[in-house]
């Protein structure tokens, strides 16, 4: 198991060189993120952009352009298209979202013609590493995925399984299905998903990994809590991946432990026929090196 992001760095190091196009990638904090894993060796870039204003900030971080391969591109719409063309060509291995939004990033992956579509769900997973706690955890999914119901909840397990077995070397990962409360009630939508996939997981419909839900927060992350509840599951206190039941939750979680807890922090979209980084436009370039090396795991 990976237990935090140094050593999920220093393997990412160790893989095999992957090319990354970013896209929109003129940005101070993007190009950061470049530099720092041009130096660590994790990977190659090709980046795809407004062209002055990518050499503007590269001159001002020291960023040696001479080691990127430079594409020209000022509309962030067609950056997009051409990084995603970057990838389908096999010109580069993985693809980054720069200084764009997501949907105009995402509009270029699942064009028919040139993008990245699998006909799998496309699912935002975030690895976060808490101050308190003692390991790498995945959470998904607070950045794409609104309201997901209980077959698209399915898709996003499937996704996150991957990914906990790529990036956290997680042979068997632990699945809590989050709601407000750790008992079934009638009334809240998110407890009866979670029965579900918990019987799903049990007679096998849903495999490579332990769910049990539902579980509120406390109970899938303490194991104090849980005793006190009285969880007896092998969730319960130890969970890998936390499902929320919509996109606020997930959202929320994420940027409260960045911002109040200051945890670190990285972001990845599985489901496309290569990971892609995909992080907020806020996040620090630390996040952005994390994400990279996620990705490059993944792949």
């Amino acid at each position: 198991m990976i237990r935090n992001f140094e050593e999920l760095r220093k393997a990412a190091i160790e893989c095999e060189q992957k090319i990354i196009a970013v896209a929109a990638a003129a940005d101070i904090e993007v190009l950061e993120a470049v530099k720092e894993s041009l130096e660590l060796g994790i990977a190659d870039f090709i980046l795809v952009g407004n062209e002055n204003e990518i050499k503007e900030i590269a001159n001002e971080i020291e960023l040696d352009l001479n080691k990127v391969v430079l594409k020209n591109e000022e509309n962030d719409a067609l950056a997009s298209e051409i990084a995603v063309k970057e990838v389908s060509s096999g010109n580069a291995h993985l693809l980054m979202k720069g200084l764009v939004s997501t949907s105009v990033i995402l509009r270029a992956v699942l064009n028919k013609e040139y993008g990245l579509r699998t006909g799998k769900l496309l699912s935002h997973l975030a690895i976060l590493e808490a101050k308190k706690y003692n390991r790498l955890i995945l959470m998904t999914d607070g950045g794409m995925n609104i309201n997901p119901d209980l077959e698209q909840k399915v898709k996003l397990i499937d996704n996150a399984v991957e990914v906990a077995n790529k990036v956290l070397n997680i042979d068997l990962p632990k699945v809590a299905p989050l709601c407000a409360v750790e008992k079934v009630n009638p009334s809240m939508q998110a407890t009866l998903d979670a029965a579900t996939l918990t019987v799903m997981n049990q007679r096998g419909q849903i495999k490579g990994c332990i769910i049990d839900g539902p579980l509120n927060l406390n109970g899938a992350v303490s194991q104090k809590a849980a005793d006190m509840m009285g969880l007896d599951n092998p969730v319960a206190g130890d969970a890998d991946i936390y499902l929320v039941p919509y996109i606020e939750v997930g959202n929320v979680m994420y940027k409260t432990m960045v911002y109040f807890g200051d945890a670190r922090c990285a972001g990845i979209v599985a489901g496309a026929k290569v990971p892609i980084v995909l992080t907020s436009r806020a996040d620090s370039h630390d996040a952005k090196v994390n994400s990279i090396a996620s990705a490059v795991l993944m792949a």
